[in-house]
């Protein structure tokens, strides 16, 4: 099942992609939520409630007419890990940076998350934008003390994230959060695959383009602490809520990486792909020089 948050004819609401058509599923079935957030809070009942909305007796609009939003626009986390691919972390010893011995969180700001195919600021105080191709996780339930044999039964899905990053001012904390939580910088989607459809996460290609030129290009399979074990290690420090969303690393290839380095520019336009998934794609503008 794929689940989307998305707007139509002035309106935003949530529902699952069939074919070429999404149902619409508070309108299908009224006892459905309204939100993806409460729609995952209302747990599997809710879920396979959802599930069953078949698509000759709901209202439906074509995917092509509707605008595709954040499929979790409000979660109460969007945490990250860093440097969880060999090679990845090798491009930062390379440039100077300590790789720790154990897992290396950091949070993204929720204000930063942004739709699967709306534009990217570029940071009126910085030039340095950078991408991060990454696999997201979704979680389904609420949980604290999950173990690695447990980790699995608290995922709901998986989506697609650009870990937008902003390298001169992640540099300047060791948190590295305030240069990965500007305003629009954490695209998520395009839609959460429900984790019945992905039987193995470790074993997803994923690939960052940049005005169709391959950047970056990795497998799951070669994260260093796998999905299983960050959750164990997250849970082990906070409660995970549902529709709390983890970015699990990014494969080599960066731009801060490259000799000399190459960050975006505006015009750009950043591709992140994941087989089984699908892709995620947000074109570079300028920072709207106004309070907001």
């Amino acid at each position: 099942m794929k689940l989307v948050t998305f707007s139509c004819r002035g309106r935003v609401s949530i529902g699952k992609v069939v074919n070429d058509q999404i149902i619409d599923l508070p309108s299908s079935d009224g006892a459905l939520p309204h939100t993806m957030l409460e729609l995952l809070q209302a747990g599997p009942a809710a879920l396979e409630r959802a599930r069953s909305v078949e698509l000759d007796q709901a209202v439906t609009f074509p995917l092509d007419d509707v605008r595709l939003e954040a499929p979790v626009p409000n979660p109460s986390k969007f945490l990250a890990i860093g440097m969880n691919y060999r090679k990845h972390a090798q491009e930062a010893i390379d440039l100077g940076v300590k790789i720790p011995d154990s897992q290396l969180w950091f949070n993204k700001q929720v204000s930063c998350i942004n739709g699967p195919y709306d534009p990217v600021q570029m940071p009126l105080a910085s030039e340095q934008l950078d991408y991060e191709a990454e696999l997201g996780v979704v979680i389904g339930k609420r949980c604290r003390h999950v173990s690695v044999e447990q980790a699995p039964s608290v995922v709901v899905g998986y989506l697609a994230v650009n870990d937008v990053s902003v390298r001169d001012w992640q540099m300047r904390s060791p948190t590295m959060t305030l240069g990965k939580s500007f305003n629009t910088h954490g695209p998520i989607g395009p839609w959460i695959v429900s984790a019945d459809e992905i039987p193995d996460p470790h074993t997803l290609k994923i690939r960052m383009k940049v005005n169709g030129e391959l950047r970056q290009e990795g497998c799951t399979s070669e994260l260093i602490y796998d999905i299983w074990q960050q959750i164990a290690y997250l849970t082990t420090v906070m409660t995970l809520e549902p529709g709390d969303i983890i970015a699990t690393g990014t494969p080599s290839g960066v731009g801060v990486a490259m000799k000399p380095p190459s960050y975006r520019r505006i015009g750009d336009v950043m591709r992140v792909e994941i087989d089984g998934i699908g892709y995620i794609e947000n074109v570079v503008v300028a920072e709207p020089n106004r309070a907001e």
